[in-house]
């Protein structure tokens, strides 16, 4: 682990309120390592490693999405699925601005303004997943059930 003490970020706060069980993991961040050295450092599957990724539509409608760390979102897809005609990813500073976290540390859960969140289907038949905590190097371990009970997420075909 790279430090002692778990951070106590917006999500913490958020699921803590909603008394979901979760566990703390913290890593060496790595610039643009990505799911891959997280689930490194961690000894899991990065197909369990989900990224939190902020998107927005044609008309720049913030969105977030949950994709496996090992696969790349299909906008095309996601927009037929969730009826946009188009999905692209938020510049940095924007996501930022939209989530109130720094990309490398976005979490899904306690964002700054509420965005509607999609989550690969996928993703819900996991037994156990890696999210990011709201803080870059740290992971919580989640159901994936709680996630889409606190979030209330939509489940989506747009896995590439």
């Amino acid at each position: 682990m790279a430090k002692d003490k778990t951070p106590v970020t917006q999500a913490v706060r958020l699921l803590r309120e909603h008394g979901i069980t979760f566990s703390d993991h913290l890593y060496k961040y790595e610039e643009r390592g990505g799911t891959r050295v997280s689930a490194q450092e961690l000894g899991v599957d990065e197909h369990c490693v989900v990224k939190t990724l902020v998107m927005e539509d044609e008309h720049k409608k913030p969105l977030i999405v949950l994709m496996h760390g090992d696969r790349e979102v299909a906008t095309g897809l996601l927009a037929r699925a969730i009826g946009v005609k188009k999905v692209m990813p938020c510049d940095p500073k924007t996501a930022d601005k939209h989530s109130g976290y720094q990309v490398g540390g976005t979490s899904p859960f306690g964002t700054r303004h509420a965005m509607p969140v999609y989550m690969q289907a996928s993703i819900a038949d996991l037994p156990r997943i890696y999210i990011n905590g709201g803080k870059r190097g740290y992971l919580i371990g989640i159901d994936p059930a709680d996630v889409v009970k606190v979030l209330n997420a939509t489940l989506v075909e747009a896995a590439a």
